[in-house]
């Protein structure tokens, strides 16, 4: 898992190319498909509009971030089996130790898959209690042109592709900086059988309790 590192853009943003090499994403790829087989992916849709997103997400871990008519949340559930989410597996949580040594342990992991044409707009990662632990995001499969920009909307984004085995974290002032994914570059990897990119995100939802 060799790795350099760029944190020449925002404060806390640390981009990690190739940390999961080939050997490592084959692995956590079936650990995942077991996951799935548990929690199936379901579409989540936008609370106002009731407009389907474009990609398909699960979620592993104590909480899971779902989004339906009733708004953005953290639930125990999967909405749709209504089984708790199965755990987050130990590649992900050596991870976290890895690139966020000394706080809390994630709570939640979101998985999205994004097919060819998906995308996901400039957002901020705002539905936690608590914003002091990072956000740390895998990309397996096809390439993504991820765009970052600041905490408002006006404020100058830059683009970077994000290759399967990559990782990025938001810590810092770039926890709560806008986000997204622009597009899905297909054909890219041969990961995934049927393309496209799984994403997985880690995150931190209730503050840690005093010892």
């Amino acid at each position: 898992m060799g790795r350099t590192v760029d944190r020449t853009f925002r404060d806390g943003f640390q981009f990690v190319p190739g940390y999961f090499d080939r050997a490592s994403q084959e692995a956590l790829r079936e650990t995942l498909r077991e996951i799935l087989t548990a929690s199936p992916l379901f579409r989540p849709v936008m609370p106002r509009t009731g407009k389907p997103f474009s990609v398909r997400m699960s979620n592993c871990g104590p909480l899971g971030w779902v989004a339906d008519h009733s708004g953005y949340r953290y639930q125990a559930l999967h909405p749709v089996t209504g089984a708790a989410w199965p755990p987050i597996p130990p590649a992900l949580t050596g991870l976290w130790a890895d690139l966020a040594p000394g706080a809390p342990p994630p709570e939640a992991c979101l998985i999205n898959y994004y097919h060819a044409d998906a995308k996901m707009g400039l957002h901020q990662d705002r539905d936690e209690q608590t914003f002091e632990a990072p956000v740390i995001s895998i990309s397996l499969g096809d390439t993504a042109v991820f765009r970052l920009g600041g905490q408002t909307r006006k404020e100058p984004t830059r683009s970077f592709k994000l290759s399967s085995g990559d990782v990025i974290v938001l810590g810092g002032q770039a926890r709560i900086a806008y986000h997204g994914i622009d597009r899905i570059l297909a054909g890219t990897s041969s990961l995934l059988k049927n393309g496209g990119q799984i994403n997985l995100t880690l995150r931190r939802v209730t503050a840690p309790t005093a010892a």
